[in-house]
């Protein structure tokens, strides 16, 4: 635990508990990694000096001393860590350095349900017998070694716990008892850090319970006790876990849910997007492909070319050389981050190649597998966050916010106004057609963030993100309804609330004269028409197109087949009589099974053109708690 957040982990003995810990840290660890290289006779005086003064990598230092040969007296007189714990810390460092002497054919069943119950991730082993994960994984599973998953008894053994609150771990009895239920597994955030914390966790709380109204069972996984993803009573069935291929795929091994949404818990989860998908999850949303060109700087770049868009003169540097040479092409000032991490730690400003030298030699490491991002500053420029929400066909601009400051200060540490507040209505326009061109390009489903730079009244792309951003809660907080939900809701197959589309309309003869004032508000919102017999007819002696369609009654392909099929966005049905009613009764229930918006009255359908009317409209609901709760 630190002073910005903390990560648990829950196990059935302090070796496995740490473990899962560790793993949780978001630090490239998998269980307890040496952090001094080798020989250690080099790092004597190191190693003495960290065991001395507590600091935060002060549990790797005392695995190295036991790894260098230190005595647990030695390292408990300059510690006074007990014993105890030593000798726990003492077994997992043996055990280590026995499965160095092995390789994959070596370990037998009851090695594997050992060193497992002992918290050694499939990640560890698989590098201590100088293996791999995924081979690791398959020999596991061949000798059909699976963890079970217990209950945490909330209610300290007085009586038998009805919580669908789970820990993994290795032995004989299950509690998890998975329902029959279609399900959809949500990944959490993981551990609580600068730069990444609650708005994740608000969007995926929001993603639970959206799926929860779709009548879906929502099975959330995180490993921070100090957000509300993982209080018990927000999801159905709760895994406190880490978010780590390994720990997924054994709970959707267990769970077999319909699908995995992993674009709200930031880049925890999504960085999980490949193993998942070439392991067969149905990952929710946007594809693997998308996520990669988004992210991928060369891909990327092609992209934005091929869409005729801007960005700042950037580049990808994997060497001190390197970085000196892209920086002279591109020019100072300039942008400088690491492309391993998120919300703009270690990221810095600098201004001429002295600069850079100093924080290329101490504030960051750069390698092939860790290179870092030069951009071009844009000086005096303003940085725009806009959030996006499609469903595959249709895209809506969520919000655009203007930062307060300059562009450059990362958007966890600025202000942000929404609405822009000095943006031409012009620069927001081409913003947003920018927002929707790469949105559509890229096939997004459910949220998608950009950053965008306006420099004399030019529009350039910083970087594009789809997933959930740190902006979604507070724009949902200031339209009065979530992002999140309805980004969910298109994952799993709804529509966006459509502006514009294909509305059919049949209305009883009394209201036909009403049609003469609705259908060129149905027209001039955009919308085809399609109605049955008596009302098309209307319709085309009003001199308007309409395409006619089967009554229920009269045949097929008729009303509901084109409901079924995703034909029409809108239905304007009345009906008097009692026969009537009856005929269209399987018309309202196919629009209502499919949330495909219907209504029964004519002030109901002047009432939505009047609203469609020249401004968007959201037709999702609100509770009369929620709304009072604004």
């Amino acid at each position: 635990m630190k002073s910005v957040g903390e990560v648990m982990a829950i196990g059935s003995n302090f070796q496995e508990s740490l473990q899962k810990a560790l793993s949780s840290m978001e630090e490239d660890l998998n269980g307890l990694n040496s952090i001094i290289d080798m020989p250690f006779e080099d790092s004597e005086d190191e190693i003495l000096y960290e065991l001395t003064f507590p600091g935060p990598k002060r549990l790797f230092y005392v695995c190295d001393a036991i790894r260098a040969g230190w005595s647990l007296e030695r390292i408990y007189n300059l510690t006074k860590i007990d014993w105890w714990f030593l000798e726990q810390l003492d077994e997992i460092v043996n055990i280590e350095k026995d499965l160095q002497k092995k390789t994959i054919n070596d370990l037998t069943k009851d090695e594997i349900i050992s060193i497992k119950k002992k918290g050694f991730t499939d990640s560890r082993i698989g590098q201590l017998i100088n293996s791999s994960e995924s081979e690791f994984r398959s020999l596991r599973l061949s000798h059909n070694v699976n963890p079970v998953f217990r209950r945490v008894d909330t209610c300290a053994a007085e009586f038998a716990t009805s919580t669908c609150y789970m820990y993994s771990t290795y032995g004989d009895d299950c509690e998890s008892n998975p329902s029959k239920s279609k399900k959809i597994l949500v990944l959490g955030s993981g551990p609580n850090r600068i730069g990444q914390g609650i708005e994740f966790d608000y969007c995926c709380v929001h993603a639970s319970l959206a799926m929860q109204e779709e009548g879906y069972e929502s099975i959330m996984v995180n490993c921070n006790p100090e957000t509300v993803s993982t209080d018990y009573d927000v999801s159905n069935r709760l895994y406190f876990e880490p978010i780590t291929a390994e720990k997924i795929l054994d709970i959707i091994d267990i769970e077999k849910p319909e699908g995995v949404i992993i674009q709200f818990g930031g880049q925890t989860p999504l960085k999980l997007a490949d193993v998942l998908s070439e392991k067969g999850v149905n990952i929710l949303g946007t594809n693997v492909d998308a996520i990669d060109r988004s992210e991928d700087r060369e891909r990327f770049q092609e992209l934005i070319q091929k869409l005729g868009l801007k960005q700042p003169a950037n580049a990808t540097v994997k060497n001190i050389e390197e970085a000196m040479n892209e920086a002279e092409n591109i020019g100072f000032p300039i942008v400088v981050r690491p492309s391993y991490v998120l919300g703009g730690r270690a990221m810095q400003l600098v201004h001429n190649i002295s600069e850079l030298e100093l924080y290329l030699s101490d504030a960051v490491e750069v390698s092939n597998s860790k290179p870092i991002l030069l951009d071009s500053y844009l000086t005096d420029a303003i940085e725009v966050d806009v959030d996006v929400v499609s469903d595959g066909k249709d895209i809506q601009i969520g919000g655009i916010l203007q930062h307060i400051e300059q562009a450059g200060i990362h958007s966890g540490d600025s202000a942000c106004s929404l609405p822009p507040y000095s943006l031409s209505m012009e620069i927001q326009a081409e913003i947003s057609n920018q927002a929707i061109k790469i949105g559509k390009e890229l096939e997004i489903i459910g949220l998608m963030n950009i950053q965008f730079a306006v420099k004399a009244n030019e529009v350039f792309i910083i970087e594009v993100n789809p997933r959930a951003s740190r902006t979604v809660p507070f724009i949902s907080k200031a339209i009065g309804n979530s992002l999140v939900k309805v980004a969910s809701k298109a994952m799993i197959g709804n529509k966006i609330m459509p502006r514009t589309g294909t509305v059919f309309i049949s209305v009883k003869d009394s209201d036909k004269k009403y049609l003469d004032e609705l259908v060129p508000l149905v027209v001039k919102s955009g919308f085809k028409i399609i109605a049955t017999g008596g009302t098309a007819d209307y319709i085309k002696n009003l001199n308007f197109e309409v395409k006619r369609i089967n009554k229920v009654l009269e045949g097929r392909p008729h009303t509901v087949d084109s409901l079924l099929n995703n034909e029409i966005d809108l239905v304007i049905n009345t009906t008097e009589g009692k026969q009537s009613i009856k005929d269209s009764a399987a018309i309202r229930r196919t629009a209502l099974q499919n949330k495909i918006f219907c209504t029964t009255t004519m002030f109901g359908a002047f009432a939505i053109m009047q609203a469609l009317e020249g401004q968007e409209v959201d037709w999702s609901y609100s509770t009369l708690q929620e709304i009072h709760n604004l």
